[in-house]
């Protein structure tokens, strides 16, 4: 069985690659610190799979999410706090996972990479 996270990113923003880095590494963090310790060790055991897709805006973030929650998969949500390049509290990832490979390309397998 195979597990993974993936790390959606909004392409709207238009974020330079560190921010974007940045913001990957809180969404990771923040939905590995969420997730159950079984799937973490899991996770860990088969290389730590993440990743990172695009979507258009925040609308989509927040509809993926609902995805995740029905889904009764982790994620979290990551809201910049605003001192570099972009308005606090600006939504600017969400991160799913981990969880197996199966349930979370069934919420976002039709996205493309970042």
């Amino acid at each position: 069985m195979e597990y993974k996270q993936v790390i959606l990113v909004r392409s709207d923003l238009k974020m330079s690659k560190g921010k974007v880095a940045a913001q990957v590494a809180h969404a990771s963090t923040e939905a590995t610190l969420r997730s159950d310790d079984q799937k973490v060790k899991a996770w860990r055991a088969k290389g730590m799979k993440k990743v990172v897709l695009k979507v258009d805006g925040e609308k989509d973030l927040l509809e993926f999410n609902q995805f995740a929650k029905d889904a009764k998969l982790t994620s979290a949500l990551i809201t910049d706090a605003g001192r570099t390049e972009i308005a606090p509290g600006t939504i600017t990832c969400l991160a799913i996972g981990p969880g197996k490979e199966e349930f979370i390309d069934k919420i976002t397998s039709n996205l493309k990479l970042m």
